[in-house]
């Protein structure tokens, strides 16, 4: 599983429409096994969107989700910061933290994200 790519679609409206109810502006979007981007994906955010992709196959779709949901949910009451709250859910700091290195879907370690990130970790954006 580890080198399972998830199905790249391109120059999309849908994170457009999700960008007006969403607390950031939306560029690429992971649904289960596809991954939805308004635009052309450079290599970064396609790292960035298949770590989520990896993240979803250690879950399940429905698991991702209710972690997603909960920590974005646990954050907002903490922070009162939509954008503050979504770069604290944990799927989010691990794929910011890494969308850089290369090697990293190769090297990384499975549910990395809900066990071994630092509790205060700042990302990268």
């Amino acid at each position: 599983m580890k080198n399972w790519k998830p199905i790249f679609i391109e120059n999309s409206r849908l994170p457009v429409w999700l960008s007006v109810i969403a607390p950031i502006d939306i560029g690429a979007i992971t649904l289960g096994f596809i991954v939805i981007a308004r635009g052309v994906m450079n290599e970064k955010t396609k790292r960035h969107e298949t770590i989520h992709y990896q993240q979803y196959l250690e879950t399940g779709f429905i698991g991702f989700l209710l972690f997603y949901f909960w920590d974005y949910i646990y954050n907002y009451a903490k922070y009162k910061d939509g954008r503050k709250s979504y770069l604290s859910i944990r799927a989010e700091r691990e794929a910011y933290m890494f969308e850089n290195q290369e090697d990293y879907l190769e090297t990384r370690v499975r549910w990395f994200w809900l066990y071994g990130l630092p509790e205060n970790q700042e990302t990268n954006t």
